[in-house]
């Protein structure tokens, strides 16, 4: 059974930065470039009928598109680290999404996510690497920053289970709007061609 999870895609210039910080880290395990992703809601191991009604009520989103920025790295673990991560700058238009699909998830009759929502692509997973080594990587690579990238979509990825992470599919994506002139700016600009007739 497919294990199920929202998800922001990363596209191919964000995911070529995020690639340059592969590497000085011994023990860990990277993830291949073509599956780094931003989870906006772990669903987990579902039965068809579910995944199918998230599916539905996920139809039901109406969100703008917006910009995202990549930017600083960390490391999930404390004394143990287990994954090192990069961040994403604030983004109020990324969090009104997530929190929305946590909601449908939620009406849907999943549990709530008992972790905080911390926006972040997974670059590699760690084995038995010691916190030094962890700081030191970290440290070097704290100026991270890629170029901004328009988020037009989100989706709903499956996974198998693997060491490593991936492969992952996306099974279903659903467009984030367009932003359109607000009804002001096309009235006054059809009043300016009125005047200059």
């Amino acid at each position: 059974m497919p294990r199920l999870f929202t998800a922001l895609e990363i596209p191919r210039d964000a995911a070529l930065s995020l690639s340059l910080l592969r590497g000085g880290l011994p023990g860990a395990r990277w993830v291949d470039v073509e599956n780094y992703h931003l989870t906006l809601r772990f669903i987990g191991d579902v039965e068809g009928h579910v995944a199918d009604e998230i599916a539905n009520a996920l139809d039901r989103v109406r969100r703008p598109a917006f910009n995202l920025t990549l930017s600083g790295v960390g490391a999930f673990g404390g004394r143990k680290p287990h994954a090192v991560w990069a961040g994403v700058a604030a983004s109020p238009d990324l969090f009104a999404l997530q929190g929305e699909i946590e909601r449908i998830c939620q009406r849907l009759g999943l549990p709530a996510d008992p972790r905080k929502f911390t926006p972040h692509v997974t670059l590699a997973r760690l084995k038995n690497v010691t916190p030094r080594s962890v700081a030191a990587y970290l440290s070097a690579r704290g100026n991270f920053a890629a170029a901004p990238f328009r988020v037009g979509r989100f989706v709903l990825m499956s996974s198998r289970d693997s060491i490593g992470g991936g492969p992952y599919i996306v099974e279903e994506a659903w467009p984030l709007m367009r932003a359109e002139p607000s009804r002001s700016l096309v009235a006054s600009a059809s009043d300016a061609s009125r005047i200059l007739q």
